[in-house]
């Protein structure tokens, strides 16, 4: 598994934006800071803030914050944000248009890995990713 370069994208950002937890950052701020490119960084925060990540305000002295402390966000957490649900195969969450979806007796315990990948991603802080 191999994350995308959005969900890598988002984690880099929101490392950047946890170490100074509290404090509004804009997206050219943290595009600078982390090299994304601007039009990507504005379109991640918008994904990250949909997600209850990052709290946005606009105006004067406006711009984005953690919505939670970084301890309480887990790497699970920012690549769903970007990514959707976890899942390792395409048939682990219902059927799909593989040739053995019929017959295959590893689809019923695919969920069970997803679950267990899962669970390891969101035993990662935020937090430990600023250290």
């Amino acid at each position: 598994m191999r994350l995308t370069h959005l969900a890598d994208y988002a984690v880099v950002m929101m490392t950047a934006a946890a170490r100074t937890p509290g404090e509004r950052l804009s997206a050219s701020a943290l595009a600078e800071e982390t090299g994304v490119p601007l039009p990507t960084a504005q379109k991640l925060m918008q994904a990250l803030g949909r997600a209850g990540l990052l709290v946005g305000q606009r105006g004067a002295g406006g711009g984005y914050r953690l919505a939670r402390d970084p301890q309480a966000i887990s790497l699970a957490d920012i690549i769903e944000a970007v990514e959707g649900p976890i899942a390792m195969t395409q048939c682990s969450d219902g059927p799909s248009d593989c040739a053995l979806d019929t017959h295959c007796r590893v689809k019923p315990h695919m969920g069970l890995v997803g679950q267990k990948v899962r669970g390891a991603l969101d035993a990662v802080k935020l937090k430990e990713l600023t250290q």
